[in-house]
């Protein structure tokens, strides 16, 4: 799996300003920031990011997914 198909993924679904992600084998860890999280609930924030990285998820190229998703304000706050 490549960080920059993730990476690519995730902008082009999601209305974030930063993505970062790392990739060991099949567990991948990704740090989002973006106002498509405003109002939503932790729970929420990482069933977006599913729902986009779920084909991957399904077909085993993805194991296990860390998810860090932030408001742009929690974002700046870091």
């Amino acid at each position: 799996m490549d960080a920059e198909l993730i990476i690519n993924r995730l902008q082009t679904a999601l209305d974030v300003d930063d993505v970062q992600a790392v990739v060991e084998g099949n567990h991948v860890s990704v740090t989002l920031a973006g106002s498509v999280f405003e109002g939503l609930r932790a729970v929420q924030r990482q069933q977006k990011v599913y729902g986009v990285l779920n084909d991957l998820i399904a077909s085993g190229a993805i194991h296990a997914v860390n998810i860090k998703a932030y408001t742009p304000a929690e974002w700046q706050a870091l």
